[in-house]
């Protein structure tokens, strides 16, 4: 239900769990690992005390990432963006780029000189023209708060 906002809270650099495939004791026993719960699940709404679940009605993920951060109060650093992996959530480390030849396509090899990988799942990432769309999408989402 909420793998794309959990997608762009990774963007941000939040640590996002998801998993559609839990059974609803499994989600709700993630409030006792100290975890904000987000489920658009109506059963779910009133099975945990206030203040750890919330409930995101809308159904558009820009739309549901905006209203969290003003519900939160969060303040996103722009240090901090794309420093997760948008599929585990793993924190990025650095890599060298001798480290991914022939493991990227060679025109992305031979036109870019950073690169990272995921310590949980090993996804490579490199700075490609869907960071810049990704950043100017957060500004606007986010107007300053996406600049921070």
């Amino acid at each position: 239900m909420l793998g794309k906002l959990a997608k762009w809270l990774r963007f941000l650099g939040y640590d996002t769990t998801y998993c559609n495939d839990l059974s609803d004791d499994e989600f709700l026993a993630q409030v006792d690992e100290g975890r904000m719960l987000l489920t658009r699940n109506t059963r779910l709404k009133h099975k945990v005390a206030p203040g750890h679940l919330i409930f995101i009605k809308d159904n558009d993920p820009k739309i549901q990432l905006k209203e969290l951060v003003c519900r939160l109060g969060l303040r996103p650093e722009s240090g901090r963006f794309f420093t997760r992996c948008a599929v585990c959530n793993e924190a990025l480390e650095p890599i060298e780029g001798a480290d991914v030849y022939g493991r990227v396509p060679h025109y992305i090899w031979t036109s870019h000189d950073r690169f990272s990988r995921c310590r949980g799942c090993g996804k490579l990432y490199w700075e490609g023209s869907h960071l810049e769309r990704n950043r100017k999408e957060i500004k606007r989402l986010l107007g300053k708060k996406g600049a921070a």
